[in-house]
């Protein structure tokens, strides 16, 4: 038998022998309803299929493109990338622990005395191919090792896909941000026109004798509201654009902007729930809390098989020879075997570490049941605010129309000088509360929109 097929028949059979302490894996049980939430605030149930990739449910090209630049330049997202590469080269490492690392060395060795010379000093050639210190994995240390970096990796590539998807809606949500308080510079640009005309009005009318100085104060106090309104309204937009560019790691020119809030409405579309809550189990976060709660799993295996004995083996194998042009000659063949064993006898802190990677466990398990109800819960309020957003959309329509009909009649009525101006002031208020409402509730659809097809965990695509 060959040097390498005895050292091959001296591994094998402890590595078929190998066994894994890590106790049996099963699911948690998921501490939420079966179902997701329906009736009352809720709307009607869907049996389509859950979730959704963003660019099937943004179809607003201006701001698809700027997601795109977001993903490709955001320093968040290439951060979590990084740490997925880490965490997979983590694993790497240990992974290699399970297989011996082979090396090839070659030397010589010379010993001189007194009355020795240079031709007289005895010498030795060798070279050799072997491994240094493998363990042979009997009770599955390293392999449960390996698992648990196996499933730490994955719970960084699940959280790194979560931090793509947060940045999506993230986006989405700045920009759509920036289309309200640009229609809230607008309305406030309108109330300012409305009490331009108003100051002019009254102004004449006093002129007249038709009014007096205080419908005229009115009147002022309402249009300098209104240049109020527009300086700050003006600093909203660009501190949302600025935040807008800062999650997309890059300049956002004026084109790719949004024009107003309708224009946006009908292009971002409402992700689907489905019916079951089982979606919710494939959440990016809820899948790395799983990860996590298997690697602390495999880690209890590996602090169990500490109670064991470890065994290692150093071999080689090569030739050696006093003449280095013989040194590969045939008979000068060598090999040696050196295995070693160490058993723990008294050692609290592999008790210690037992206990404590038990009580890891624990805490994962609490984690991943934690993040299975943060999703039931978030799902269950976008799914509340889809529910009646409609009905508020609806009633915010009307009650700008009426405010809009009302202030129309009261100018009307104080022109014919039948009411005082202050019931002119009062529709005019009215009616710019009545729009910006209208406006804040749009915004409030849209976001919940994006918050739906956040809190469902996208899509696979994402």
């Amino acid at each position: 038998m060959s040097m390498s097929m005895r050292l091959l028949a001296l591994l094998l059979p402890a590595t078929l022998a190998a066994c894994s302490l890590a106790p049996e894996y099963k699911r948690p049980d998921a501490p939420i309803p079966a179902a997701l939430p329906s009736g009352g605030a809720y709307p009607a149930a869907s049996a389509a299929a859950a979730g959704a990739s963003w660019k099937t449910l943004i179809q607003d090209q201006k701001l698809a493109q700027v997601i795109d630049r977001g993903i490709a330049q955001s320093r968040d997202l290439r951060y979590a990338l990084a740490q997925v590469e880490s965490a997979r080269a983590l694993y790497g490492v240990q992974r290699a622990s399970q297989l011996p690392a082979v090396g090839v060395s070659a030397g010589s060795t010379y010993r001189g005395g007194d009355g020795l010379s240079p031709s007289q000093t005895p010498r030795t050639f060798d070279a050799s191919l072997g491994f240094s210190a493998f363990e042979i994995d009997l009770f599955g240390r390293l392999r449960n090792q390996s698992k648990a970096a196996f499933e730490s990796y994955l719970a960084t590539e699940a959280g790194a896909r979560s931090t793509r998807i947060t940045l999506v809606s993230e986006i989405a949500a700045a920009y759509v941000t920036y289309a309200y308080d640009l229609d809230v510079l607008r309305i406030g640009e309108a109330t300012r026109d409305a009490a331009q005309r108003s100051f002019e009005l009254t102004t004449r009318l006093l002129g007249a004798g038709l009014a007096d100085r205080l419908d005229v104060a009115q009147s002022e106090t309402v249009l300098r509201q209104a240049e109020s309104d527009i300086a700050a309204s003006t600093t909203q937009v660009a501190k949302d654009r600025n935040a807008l560019e800062l999650l997309v790691g890059a300049p956002v020119e004026e084109a790719l902007l949004p024009a107003s809030l309708s224009g946006l409405d009908p292009s971002i579309r409402l992700a689907p729930a489905g019916l079951s809550s089982d979606v919710l189990l494939s959440r990016p976060d809820v899948l790395a809390a799983e990860a996590r709660l298997k690697a602390a799993n495999a880690n209890i295996g590996a602090a169990r098989a500490a109670f064991f004995p470890r065994i290692s083996l150093t071999a080689a194998i090569g030739v050696a020879s006093p003449m280095l042009k013989g040194l590969f000659d045939e008979g000068n063949q060598s090999w040696s075997a050196s295995p070693s064993l160490s058993q723990p006898i008294f050692s609290p802190a592999v008790g210690a570490n037992l206990d404590y990677t038990k009580a890891q466990r624990d805490a994962a398990v609490a984690n991943y049941e934690g993040a299975v109800q943060s999703a039931f819960r978030e799902v269950s309020d976008a799914l509340a605010r889809q529910g009646t957003i409609a009905r508020q959309r609806q009633a915010q329509t009307a009650l700008v129309q009426a405010s809009q009909e009302g202030f129309d009649l009261a100018t009307q009525r104080y022109q014919a000088g039948i009411d005082p101006y202050i019931d002119t002031l009062t529709a005019q208020r009215t009616l710019d509360s009545a729009r910006r409402s209208a406006a804040a509730t749009i915004l409030s659809d849209l976001t919940n929109r994006l918050t739906l097809y956040r809190a469902l965990g996208g899509a696979t695509a994402d």
